[in-house]
């Protein structure tokens, strides 16, 4: 069976703080990733402006403040889950990254899960950009 996630994992020269900033920021995120009015509470909902693919209903459903957040993605369409943690080290940060429940029993869940493969690390790898300008 093909796993039904994209799990993939990032270092950045940049502390902890900072990352989870570009990660719950509207404002950082939308210059990595797509406009949306994330925030780092549990049962937050939110939108996200994904351009060509819409707006994708979304709500925050785990966090652990400055380490780990966890929200649903695209209800209603692809009813997915995205989760980052993050992970001190002694010259920076590890981004653990998995988008996971893709249903692989429909064109569109295959779809999704092979264009976001493609897609998410260039997505992750233009968070040192916003890093830059943060710090």
């Amino acid at each position: 069976m093909t796993e039904n996630a994209i799990r993939l994992e990032r270092t950045f020269a940049h502390s902890p703080e900072a990352v989870w900033a570009a990660l719950t920021t509207p404002e950082l995120l939308a210059q990595w990733w797509a406009p949306g009015d994330i925030a780092p509470m549990v049962g937050h909902r939110f939108t996200m402006d994904m351009g060509d693919w819409g707006q994708q209903q979304c709500e925050v459903t785990a966090v652990e403040p400055g380490k780990s957040i966890t929200f649903t993605f695209a209800e209603g369409m692809l009813d997915t889950t995205i989760a980052w943690e993050l992970e001190a080290t002694a010259n920076g940060t590890v981004l653990h990254f998995e988008h996971a429940g893709f249903n692989l029993d429909t064109p569109l869940g295959r779809q999704a899960l092979e264009g976001m493969g493609n897609g998410w690390p260039g997505l992750l790898a233009r968070i040192d950009q916003v890093l830059v300008k943060v710090n």
